[in-house]
């Protein structure tokens, strides 16, 4: 179980910081938001990839990674979307 959150945590890390990378123009989120943007996404990633029988091959699951990444990258949309970096609204309309 430990081993799982620790696990949840880097990669979340990881796939959090990547999906900033990806997505263009600048997004003024915080690192903590990004750490669980990342985290979610692995996680809802590692539970759609074990529901579909992707997550249990042998060496490196690269189709669970990809999922994680692009759910990620959703998700940093979202929330730069919405506002939710830092800060909040700035009162500026979205176009």
């Amino acid at each position: 179980m430990i081993g799982a959150i620790v696990s949840a945590v880097v990669i979340g890390a990881i796939v959090g910081a990547l999906a900033r990378l990806l997505v263009p123009g600048r997004q003024n989120m915080s690192i903590g938001l990004t750490l669980i943007v990342g985290i979610v996404a692995a996680l809802i990633g590692t539970l759609i990839a074990q529901a579909a029988g992707w997550a249990d091959t042998r060496g490196i699951d690269w189709i669970e990674h990809i999922l994680q990444l692009v759910l990620a990258v959703v998700g940093v949309l979202l929330v730069t979307r919405m506002g939710m970096g830092r800060g909040g609204r700035s009162g500026r309309t979205m176009t």
